[in-house]
């Protein structure tokens, strides 16, 4: 840049199939071509076309197919790379808060509140607004905008914008923004991220949980004219068994960054409570016609 900082700024894309955590059943964090072929295949079926959607009207019909990223040439099962079995390390009781957390969006069908906040369109998906700024199905497109003092991501995925203040303070621990607190250095031709003050429905919308005082560190290294290799870490004793830590490549994309038209106050909030009521209706009613049959 013509400050002299390393030029990140542009349009990429962080799509692949590889997942946060390694597919059961995988051991290696690496592939040959072959297998990762057949991975590739098999998680492309799981997901364009799902067992419980048999009427073919799912939105699954328009994900597209996709690989496996490639990282310094060779197949990539999983972002995590540390622990070695490409797990987040919980510790018991923190698996637990997450596996609750998942049942609730699941079983929440009182109130708009009880919603996921990415269904309440607060937030996007699956932490592709980060951090760490993972993947989705879709769209996963950032854009990186750059000035002396400050560098703004922005994610293609509900129009999130994270701004990281650079040689700054971490805001009052009180103060908890959608996405935590970013500030930022650079590190010879690295930009170092360090996330603080999440809020406390931050584990909704990213991949595994969180808490009040999760410490994320990214680290951002142009490596080509098309490629930003991507690693970030993730402490919290009070969660994990140890730091994990995961890195990706991200390529330049000349695709453009569409609208999302999601916005607070879903109108589709009305369908999904109101499909609720009429599955309660029918099970009252197939109920009351069970009884009276006998």
């Amino acid at each position: 840049m013509p400050w002299g900082a390393p030029d990140l700024e542009g349009d990429w894309t962080t799509f692949s199939r590889t997942p946060l955590e390694r597919p059961d059943g995988v051991a290696e964090l690496t592939l040959s071509e072959a297998d990762a072929a057949a991975l590739e295949k098999t998680l492309n079926q799981r997901i364009i076309h799902p067992a419980d959607d048999p009427f073919g009207q799912g939105e699954s019909e328009w994900y597209p197919e996709g690989r496996l990223a490639r990282v310094g040439g060779q197949a990539r099962t999983s972002w995590i790379v540390s622990p070695a079995d490409g797990r987040v390390p919980y510790k018991p009781e923190a698996r637990k808060l997450f596996d609750a957390g998942r049942a609730r969006q699941s079983q929440g069908f009182d109130n708009p509140e009880d919603r996921p906040p990415q269904e309440q369109c607060l937030i996007g998906t699956r932490g592709v607004s980060g951090p760490p700024l993972l993947t989705a199905l879709y769209p996963t497109n950032i854009q990186i905008v750059q000035t002396a003092n400050t560098i703004a991501i922005l994610s293609e995925m509900n129009h999130d914008v994270r701004i990281v203040r650079l040689n700054a303070s971490h805001i009052p621990a009180a103060i908890r923004p959608w996405m935590g607190d970013s500030i930022g250095r650079w590190e010879k031709g690295t930009l170092v991220v360090e996330t603080t003050n999440f809020n406390p429905r931050d584990a909704f919308h990213v991949q595994f949980e969180l808490s009040a005082n999760t410490r994320i560190v990214e680290r951002f290294t142009r490596i080509s004219a098309t490629d930003i290799f991507y690693e970030f870490s993730v402490q919290d004793p009070a969660l994990y068994t140890q730091p994990w830590r995961g890195e990706m490549v991200f390529r330049a994309s000349k695709d453009p960054i569409y609208e999302v038209a999601c916005h607070e106050g879903n109108y589709s909030l009305g369908g999904v409570l109101a499909g609720a009521r009429q599955d309660e209706a029918r099970a009252a009613a197939k109920a009351k016609a069970a009884i009276t049959a006998k």
